[in-house]
């Protein structure tokens, strides 16, 4: 930065010393020489450490030479506007206080070298001498001095070398708009040079306060801002149509890596990209062909690399890497999406077999009790396998087909409330329960594999704990308005700790416990229904399944 402050000084102060000792000396040429080294040494059009070519040296070279050949007041007014458009290009960029003052200094000694010593001499208006003198002799020099004396100060790496094109275009089409103004309004008006300096700069003025007042949206004028930009965007390239051809594939791949191949197929369809490489974590892909000039851009565990035909403006080079990150953000949307339905699969694979298990065991209690009983009671046994043995079966050949099909885990069994009712008394005869019922069960429909599920699993936990606490009571209750199937005990409390966490969570338990009624609360929210424990305190304990409100 220091470095490069002082190139331009040096520049400005040799410019001056050429143009002050004037035409006639054989010192101009030189001195300018000098100059326009100095201008390629801190030019910011490109980095002073990029290696130059021959051809490129040739043709600055050249150049170079026919400038000195043909030198005079045109080519050093065109010149000026030109340091004037660079300087101004490069002032916005700047954020530090003193640097954007030095440059905007810079601006102030060029628009005066420029109109009132070269355009002067430019257009050999008499008259002008003791202003010009004094300007070359006192006024330029003080300002030069000033900006020796301006503190350098650090900015950010990218504004040393941020240009802006479009401000250099407008600043150098506002210069010459000054000077030849000047000029008609000399030619027609027969006026003197300072008062049409005046002039045009007041017009001048007028049209860009007109132009910002229209910039902006108006009272229903939707205002130059929205019309002005539809051209930067687009820039003559097919924007809107790839990135339509982007949202399309995100709409239609699933995949990650099939979407990033369509639309790096899509994105070297622009005129401006030759070629292209990715490389993730699940493989690469090369497209198209190299070449020098490329564009490196990174987005979590996706590379890309961007070939580029030619050099390009830093306006196609933003649009570039917009375009490159919206592709790495879909990309990363599309691994997101793949992760998610990953996770779900296992969930459901998961809640499945919890649930398939939660049948199993309770199917095997049920034969506990059954074998229990013909052990103990054979006379008694008979009947009760009679009535018993079909159902297992039943159950046990619907718990195969959702093993065979898990998809059948999520169809629902709806059998009327009745013979549900009298299906899970008769599974539990020998178990001491009382059974009550308001007003008799009706034949409404209800979701059979759930109020099983619900039923078995508090049923045999209320018999786990009549073994630690015996004698307790255990009742089933089924009551029709409002609907509810409740399962109490006379035994002691839950423990609050666990009370609170027991239908909302696993809960480690010396007899296991809790993995079961999480389940089936999961599976009765899922199903419309809410399992609660409605009450909890010594010699009442009830859960209670009842409709969701």
């Amino acid at each position: 930065m220091r470095s490069s402050r002082w190139l331009s000084f040096a520049m400005l102060v040799v410019l001056h010393l050429a143009l002050w000792l004037g035409a006639e000396s054989l010192w101009m040429r030189p001195l300018l020489l000098m100059h326009l080294g100095m201008f390629l040494m801190w030019q910011p059009l490109w980095r002073g450490e990029s290696k130059l070519r021959t051809g490129g040296a040739a043709v600055i070279v050249a150049m170079s030479l026919i400038a000195m050949i043909s030198l005079n007041w045109w080519v050093l007014a065109f010149w000026a506007s030109v340091l004037f458009a660079l300087v101004g290009g490069r002032v916005f960029a700047f954020h530090a206080r003193w640097q954007r003052i030095y440059y905007l200094l810079v601006m102030a000694y060029l628009l005066a070298i420029l109109v009132l010593f070269i355009a002067p001499n430019l257009f050999a208006l008499p008259g002008l001498g003791e202003v010009m003198g004094n300007l070359m002799n006192v006024g330029l020099p003080l300002l030069l001095l000033v900006m020796a004396f301006i503190p350098v100060e650090r900015e950010q790496a990218g504004s040393e070398q941020a240009v802006d094109f479009i401000y250099i275009l407008l600043l150098f089409t506002l210069l010459t708009l000054l000077v030849l103004g000047s000029l008609a309004f000399m030619t027609l008006g027969k006026i003197a040079y300072l008062d049409a300096l005046m002039r045009t700069m007041f017009i001048i003025a007028v049209m860009l306060l007109t132009l910002g007042g229209l910039w902006n949206p108006r009272k229903g004028f939707t205002g130059f801002q929205a019309l002005f930009s539809r051209y930067l965007l687009s820039i003559g390239t097919p924007l809107e149509i790839w990135l339509e051809r982007l949202a399309e594939a995100a709409r239609q791949e699933q995949n990650p890596e099939a979407f990033l191949t369509h639309a790096t197929g899509y994105l070297t369809e622009m005129p401006w990209i030759s070629g292209l490489s990715w490389v993730s974590d699940r493989g690469h892909g090369t497209l198209g062909v190299s070449s020098p000039h490329r564009i490196e851009m990174s987005d979590q565990d996706l590379s890309l690399t961007i070939f580029i035909r030619q050099a390009v403006s830093p306006t196609v080079l933003l649009h570039v890497r917009l375009l490159t990150q919206l592709l790495g953000h879909f990309y990363q949307a599309k691994r997101r999406e793949q992760s998610l339905r990953e996770i779900t699969r296992q969930q459901v694979i998961y809640e499945t077999g919890a649930r398939l298990t939660h049948d199993l065991k309770n199917m095997l209690q049920s034969l506990f009790a059954l074998t229990s009983v013909a052990q103990h009671q054979p006379e008694k046994a008979q009947p009760i396998l009679q009535r018993q043995l079909p159902v297992l079966t039943q159950r046990i050949e619907a718990v195969l087909a959702k093993l065979k099909v898990p998809e059948a885990q999520d169809k629902v069994v709806e059998l009327p409330l009745a013979t549900w009712w009298e299906g899970l008394r008769q599974r539990h005869p020998h178990r001491d329960l009382l059974w009550t019922v308001q007003k008799g069960p009706d034949m409404r429909l209800i979701p059979a594999p759930l109020f099983d599920c619900v039923a078995d699993n508090l049923i045999d936990n209320a018999c786990k704990k009549r073994q630690n606490q015996p004698g307790i009571a255990i009742s089933v209750t089924l009551e029709m308005e409002p609907f509810s199937l409740s399962i109490s005990d006379g035994g002691n409390a839950i423990p609050e700790g666990i009370a609170s966490q027991l239908l909302n969570t696993i809960v480690s338990s010396e007899d296991g416990m809790g993995v079961g009624l999480y389940q089936v609360a999961r599976w009765a929210k899922q199903s419309g229904f809410c399992l609660e424990l409605s009450e909890n305190k010594n010699g009442k304990v009830t859960f209670r399944l009842s409709k969701a409100k």
